[in-house]
């Protein structure tokens, strides 16, 4: 048997300046890095005390990968490619985010401008392109729901009116209030949607651990404020006074815009207003509310089939 020495020594190993040498090579191949160098000038030294750095560079994707996500990014930071720049003569890499990193943020920030209370999280997802237009008074709703988002666009301040849609379960009355939600996120503009039976539940609960005036100015203060399915709760005189009552009033006052939407008309809700669980009839504070009510939106009956079901 040949002893190992001997064959050691038969096996050929790169020196260092070698394997130095192919490395620069290597990075010096590289498009970027050579338009790189020649855009700022760079002298051989330079590169020599910068190669680390290049190698750093080209070992990584400097555009988008087009992963699906950030998740399923190859780059040593995930979101991020590399950038070359000049610093005190020497080249110096940084990361900046990559196309879908930004599309991510975008999402999350957008996301944030919606505040959700009890809402279904597909309502959330809607937008006015989903919108079906197969009625006239769902036409006329997208083009008043357009006419909105414009005004603040012109102008950089919202309309003092919001929607009262009313209409039958399951024509979209929610969706819209979702997808005009959407559309206000993409503006930066922040909307506070709330399903109001849960929210009046919620309300009565509050009352133990003493969160209740803090999550009325909440909703109170939103700058847009979505109250979906009013009317489908179980009214007593203190969630329609205290809670519904003093919304109402400081929106008006303020003259901030307010979506509601219910399967009553104005003159349905209102009936329905006016009767508390004791079986009183308080006509005078139901007409209150409407008042306010009427003063802060735009009534439009929205008609169609229930798509719940179809």
């Amino acid at each position: 048997m040949e002893p190992i020495n001997r064959a050691l020594k038969s096996i050929k190993i790169p020196s260092f300046q070698e394997r130095y040498e192919a490395m620069r090579k290597e990075i010096l191949n590289n498009k970027q890095v050579q338009k790189f160098v020649m855009e700022n000038e760079i002298t051989s030294s330079v590169i020599d005390r910068s190669l680390s750095k290049l190698d750093e560079f080209i070992s990584q994707t400097s555009t988008c990968c087009g992963a699906q996500s950030t998740a399923c990014c190859s780059n040593m930071l995930a979101g991020f490619v590399p950038e070359l720049y000049m610093l005190r003569g020497n080249i110096e890499i940084k990361y900046v985010r990559c196309e879908q990193k930004m599309r991510e943020d975008e999402h999350r920030e957008t996301a944030t401008m919606i505040s959700s209370m009890h809402m279904p999280k597909d309502v959330l997802k809607a937008t006015l392109k989903d919108l079906m237009i197969d009625d006239q008074s769902r036409l006329e709703i997208a083009h008043k729901a357009a006419d909105f988002i414009a005004q603040y666009k012109t102008m950089g301040e919202l309309p003092s009116k919001g929607f009262y849609l009313y209409g039958k379960f399951g024509v979209g009355k929610s969706f819209v209030l979702g997808a005009i939600a959407n559309e206000l996120a993409a503006l930066k503009v922040k909307s506070v949607v709330v399903f109001v039976p849960e929210f009046l539940r919620e309300m009565k609960n509050s009352i133990q651990d003493q969160t209740l005036n803090e999550k009325i100015d909440y909703v109170k203060k939103a700058p847009v404020l979505m109250l979906d399915d009013i009317g489908a709760e179980t009214m007593s005189a203190w969630t329609r006074d205290e809670i519904l009552g003093t919304i109402m009033h400081y929106r008006m006052s303020e003259q901030l815009p307010t979506f509601i939407t219910s399967n009553f008309d104005y003159a349905g809700l209102e009936h329905h207003l006016a009767q508390s669980q004791r079986g009183d009839i308080e006509v005078v504070k139901a007409a209150r509310i409407m008042e306010r009510i009427k003063a802060i939106t735009i009534p439009i009956c929205m008609e169609g089939i229930n798509r719940r079901n179809s």
